[in-house]
């Protein structure tokens, strides 16, 4: 089943809703005041099975001038345009600013329908028809097939059920294999249900009992029944209108322009870059000047930043808009931007980042505002100091998972296959090189020692993601990866006799000693080496675990960790003082302090005031 969503334009009581009610037999207008009024105020929805293979969603919009706000709510997730003129008024302010609307949101496709044809004559008719021609002349509209009809006696209205198929025929299906996104355009609560949130779901599947997140705010939401045209269904997909039942939140903490969507693919943001098309009727675009922004179904208020014109138009401008409020967006996003006061519509385009980096940069937008997506790919990766998730950079370029990966390797990035990652290929040699002469300089330092114990060298990079480190240092052929240390290839551990002696000989000073160890530079002069070799013995016996550091001042043999655990193993829980621990090991608070920070550290101990608790041992697996 293809699932089209069919919108409504054009000026006020134009015949939008009548005509939608004769080709549907639904009226839109659910809210007493639009049928005391005649009008529609917000918006209405109705659906029509054109076809065995087609089903037609429509969203009927306001056509006044004071609901415009709600009728660009409407428009998101429109497929093609139902652009209706009333043949005995033609062409009106409403008429052309919809049509700018629908234009600005690079709505592709539509059919043009003159309505009230049963009140004019045929020379009305006709003026009307070649009103409408000059208005949408060179648009998405100009060929478009223009029909007159009659709500009210039901003249053309097959032509128009046939014309609607014919377009929705070449109109392209969304995608229900991407990331679930349904801006939210209604929510109330059902006696017996709960919350229930409406909206056109944009991309994805959403299932019943699948759970969500609600952006903004990112609350996790689940999904307990779902129908889609007013029949229950299991599962919702890319296309259609819907509506889902999700209890576990209240239906007034919901407000028009939030989104439901799949954890982890999309954001909220306060920041879009973007290219800005400027209507040549407007005033003149100003840097920093306000306007009304309209995305999806929100809408808040914001300020352009203007950084130059843009390749792909006259009239066209690389831009950030800075909003007052967060909302949900993603790359290829429509947008409409309204002029402050008096509100009306200025000009719109499409996003192009909705996570920009601090400084804008015009070469950047270049790059994202253009046709190549390889070098977008390319872009995003380099911007990654330590690489990105595939399915993260797709969500950002609204590629496949699949596309974007063969476009990184292209590009030559390097994925990290066991984690799903893509790196940049230069950073890799960079961290690559870094670590072999890192690992050189520890082997001429300390050539008794194994390696390098692999924490170092994660700390040369505190900000990377651990596995971006281990997986650069397996993939790099002159280390060897030994246990916990890394080691050059070529190295070969040498220790002369003497080192081996003053090695045996620290060691044995610092377990002889117990707790109370002399201090570290009587230690080394007892080796009788020179203290750059002294210092280098003893950090091997610190990195192979021989010694264990306490405090800068204070380093213990391995054995005296064990001996502290002993100690404490059968004190599980009890409450003591740095007095009654001194007892225990009988050493003075000079030591008794510092340790029992360590042992803090380590968990075996918890300080409570001026006491600590023993902490229970943890059961060997």
């Amino acid at each position: 089943m293809k699932n089209i969503i069919v919108g409504t334009a054009g000026h006020i009581d134009h015949g939008k809703t009548s005509l939608i009610r004769a080709l549907t037999g639904i009226d839109t207008d659910r809210l007493e005041e639009e049928k005391r009024r005649g009008i529609t105020i917000d918006l209405g929805f109705a659906h029509l099975q054109l076809t065995p293979e087609i089903r037609l969603g429509f969203v009927d919009v306001p056509g006044h001038e004071r609901f415009v706000k709600n009728m660009l709510a409407g428009a998101a997730g429109i497929d093609l345009v139902l652009f209706v003129v009333a043949a005995d008024e033609s062409v009106k302010p409403q008429t052309r600013e919809h049509f700018d609307i629908c234009r600005l949101l690079g709505i592709r496709s539509g059919v043009i329908a003159l309505t009230k044809i049963d009140a004019v004559d045929t020379d009305l008719l006709e003026l009307t028809r070649l009103e409408v021609h000059e208005l949408v002349a060179g648009s998405f509209l100009d060929s478009a097939p223009v029909l007159p009809v009659s709500s009210r006696t039901g003249a053309g209205l097959e032509e128009l059920r046939a014309a609607l198929t014919a377009v929705s025929q070449q109109v392209p299906a969304k995608d229900p294999t991407g990331p679930a996104r349904l801006p939210i355009d209604r929510a109330f609560s059902m006696r017996g249900f709960g919350t229930v949130i409406t909206g056109t779901l944009l991309s994805g599947t959403i299932r019943r009992d699948q759970e969500l997140v609600l952006l903004p705010g990112n609350r996790a939401v689940r999904v307990r029944g779902i129908e889609a045209y007013g029949t229950p269904a299991d599962h919702a997909v890319a296309g259609m209108r819907t509506a889902l039942n999700v209890p576990d939140i209240e239906a007034k903490s919901i407000v028009r322009g939030m989104a439901i969507v799949e954890r982890g693919r999309f954001a909220t943001t306060k920041s879009v870059d973007c290219v800005l098309e400027w209507l040549p009727s407007a005033p003149k675009v100003k840097n920093r000047m306000p306007v009304h922004f309209h995305t999806g179904t929100s809408n808040t208020v914001g300020e352009v930043r203007m950084l130059g014109e843009c390749s792909r138009g006259s009239n066209t401008f690389l831009s950030r808009i800075l909003l007052k409020e967060s909302i949900v967006a993603a790359f290829g996003d429509r947008f409409i931007a309204r002029r402050f006061s008096p509100v009306v519509t200025v000009g719109g385009g499409v996003i192009l980042d909705s996570r920009p980096t601090k400084r804008a940069n015009k070469h950047r937008l270049g790059v994202l505002a253009g046709n190549d997506t390889l070098a977008m790919v390319e872009l995003l990766i380099d911007e990654a100091e330590w690489g990105v998730d595939p399915t993260d950079l797709a969500a950002r370029l609204g590629l496949s998972l699949d596309e974007t990966v063969r476009l990184a390797v292209q590009c030559e990035a390097v994925v990290l296959k066991q984690q799903g990652w893509l790196i940049d290929r230069a950073r890799v040699r960079q961290v690559s090189q870094h670590l072999i002469e890192s690992v050189a300089e520890f082997h001429r330092s300390t050539p008794m020692a194994s390696g390098v114990p692999t924490r170092e060298l994660r700390n040369l990079f505190r900000s990377a993601p651990v596995f971006v480190i281990d997986a650069v240092i397996a993939a790099t052929p002159e280390l060897v990866v030994q246990a916990d240390l890394v080691r050059m290839r070529s190295h070969v551990q040498s220790i002369s006799a003497e080192e081996d002696a003053a090695c045996r000989k620290l060691s044995g000073i610092f377990e002889n000693a117990g707790f109370a160890v002399p201090s570290v530079t009587e230690s080394l002069a007892s080796t009788g080496l020179n203290p750059e070799r002294a210092k280098a013995i003893l950090q091997t016996l610190l990195r192979s675990g021989v010694l264990i550091r306490i405090n800068d001042d204070l380093l213990l043999h391995s054995s005296m960790l064990t001996k502290l655990r002993e100690i404490f193993s059968t004190k599980s829980g009890s409450t003591f003082t740095v007095s009654e621990f001194k007892e225990w090991t009988g050493v003075s608070r000079k030591y008794a302090v510092p340790i029992l920070e360590f042992a803090d550290r380590q968990k075996l101990t918890r300080r409570s005031g001026e006491s600590r608790v023993v902490l229970p041992t943890k059961p060997s697996k």
